[in-house]
Formats: C-alpha cells, structure tokens, sequence
C-alpha cells in the first residue's frame, strides 16, 4: 500500500468498516481529513491520520487497523500533538 493509492474524497473506516472520516489529502505522511467529515472533537478545522495507521485500500475506502471508536483519539492537529478535548 502506498500513499499514491489514497485519493482525495476516499473514505476513511475502521477496522471494524465504522465511517471515520473523508481523505482531503495525503500530506508530510499523514492522511488530512475533511473539516466538514472530520469525526473528531473538532469540526472547525482539519485532522490528520499517521498513514502507519493505515491496513489497507479497499476500492474507494481507506481502512484503519484501528477500530474507528479507538481510531479517533488517535486524530492529530496540524501540529501533530493529539487532539485535546
């Protein structure tokens, strides 16, 4: 898996196929998750996912090799610190 298979719009599950987010764009290694479909704490801006974190490309959707309700605390900001609450 590389990250040239990561397209713009793919989405984002967890192992367990629970819709996570939406891929705005592979960047510095990290998967950028749309603002609009982020499903972490923060709606108001991006949130980035360590491609390290990625299992597999599955046609159109991007699966985690973490559950999605562990996938999320594992959303980074732009920084790379965790998301804080």
């Amino acid at each position: 898996m590389t990250k040239q298979e990561i397209r713009e719009n793919m989405e984002v599950i967890g192992a367990d196929g629970v819709h996570v987010g939406t891929v705005d764009r592979v960047v510095d290694g990290r998967i950028k998750l749309k603002k609009r479909d982020s499903s972490g704490l923060h709606g108001r801006h991006h949130h980035y996912i360590e491609m390290g974190f990625v299992a597999g490309v599955e046609g159109d959707k991007v699966r985690l090799s973490a559950n999605a309700d562990i996938a999320v605390t594992l959303e980074e900001e732009k920084s790379g610190r965790p998301v804080d609450d």
